[in-house]
């Protein structure tokens, strides 16, 4: 997979007063290849158009902007402890290149790169498969994620548990003005299908506020509503915009395809969520059904434990993987340490492929009004077996990012 190429530009003329000319970014500890480099634009850089970085030896790198004003580009190289100056201009176009380009259909949008695709966000609750209760009808997630050979490493309504949902946010155990709704558990009943006799609790899709292609990243922010309706009348319980930006680049010696998810909830009313400890409920990921028997899957985290010894740890990334079609590939979870409780507590499934970012480990908490909850995950999918050094790397540059000076 290409990070640079020789771009055609159609470069605006006159300049702008007060932008800057020059971004410099400092090197950190190790050598770095083709890392996101983000920065804070200042209002007037961009302004919807796209960057454009010259480096020294000529090569043209695009600098995108994204919604919350953050802008991205990737760097080729930065030696251990150098600093590279960029020279900045804007530009009306970049011809023919488009990075990561996003498509809407009938309640999705597909992500994909040079053709391939890297997932879909199922916004409005998506057909069952066949023989699976209506009732497990379910959106506001990410599948089916890719990785960069084409092989499949989420999971969507399998057989053990039908409300699994590729990549999801919920909380199980709640408390909400006397009741207890379970936003993690959609459908789960005592049914011989697993399936209950009426919906009580769901995450539901809301609106798409913005989707966006480009030659650095494609994304977009979307709303959705966590409704309980144990009360017998639906009550929305908390408000959730979800930010995503995907890149699709080669760090180190792997194409891999990078995940940005954050999440940020807030109270929809006068009452709060309250949290009571439990071991699970927060960020899911289910994994490929080919790893569901229990010796089929792989488990690491960044304290080097597998999934028996690592359940109930707490970690700054976590990875799982196993064989698709042949070949080994897998995805991993950065945890950024900003987040409540971090390092978070881990829930690794003993019994499926499917891991768990739960804070509720930790003991009782809560959500409170005016005061919002913001999570940040970045998700690594590459193929090939888990890469402890590689992740790690990724990890210190998502949780520790370079310092980039703008002149």
């Amino acid at each position: 997979m290409k990070t640079h190429l020789t771009f055609i530009l159609c470069l605006l003329s006159g300049s702008v007063l007060a932008l800057p000319n020059r971004v410099v970014v400092q090197g950190g500890d190790s050598d770095q290849t083709n890392v996101i480099v983000t920065f804070d634009a200042p209002k007037g850089l961009l302004e919807g158009k796209i960057g454009l970085l010259t480096a020294k030896d000529g090569t043209a790198i695009p600098v995108q902007e994204d919604e919350s004003g953050h802008a991205s580009f990737i760097a080729p190289s930065i030696p251990k402890g150098t600093k590279q100056t960029y020279i900045f201009s804007q530009a009306d176009a970049i011809a023919g290149v488009t990075a990561v380009d996003v498509t809407k259909g009938a309640g999705i949008l597909n992500f994909a790169a040079s053709g391939h695709p890297i997932f879909s966000y199922q916004m409005e609750a998506g057909e069952v498969p066949k023989g699976v209760p209506a009732i497990f009808k379910h959106g506001a997630h990410l599948h089916p994620v890719y990785s960069p050979g084409g092989r499949l490493v989420t999971g969507n309504h399998p057989p053990d548990h039908r409300w699994h949902r590729g990549i999801w946010m919920a909380w199980t155990d709640t408390e909400f003005e006397g009741q207890h709704p379970d936003f993690w558990n959609e459908g789960k009943g005592d049914g011989p299908d697993h399936s209950g006799d009426k919906l009580l609790a769901e995450v539901r899709f809301d609106s798409l506020v913005s989707s966006w292609s480009g030659p650095v990243h494609g994304g977009f922010v979307s709303k959705h509503r966590f409704v309980d309706y144990n009360s017998g009348k639906p009550k929305d319980v908390l408000k959730e915009t979800w930010q995503v930006t995907a890149y699709a680049i080669t760090w180190g010696p792997k194409p891999m395809y990078v995940i940005d998810l954050v999440s940020t909830q807030t109270c929809a009313g006068d009452s709060p969520l309250k949290l009571p400890k439990y071991y699970y409920g927060g960020l899911g990921l289910r994994g490929n059904e080919d790893w569901n028997p229990v010796d089929k899957v792989t488990m690491l985290t960044s304290n080097g434990d597998d999934r028996t010894k690592g359940d109930s740890t707490k970690g700054k990334w976590v990875y799982m993987g196993g064989s698709v079609k042949g070949g080994p590939t897998g995805i991993a979870v950065l945890i950024h340490p900003g987040n409540f409780r971090f390092p978070q507590p881990l829930r690794l499934n003993p019994k499926n492929p499917q891991l768990c970012i739960a804070p509720s480990q930790d003991g009782d908490w809560s959500i409170e009004p005016g005061k919002p909850v913001v999570s940040k995950y970045r998700f690594i999918v590459c193929d090939g077996t888990p890469d402890a050094a590689l992740l790690e790397r990724a990890w210190q540059n998502y949780g520790a990012p370079l310092k980039v000076t703008l002149e």
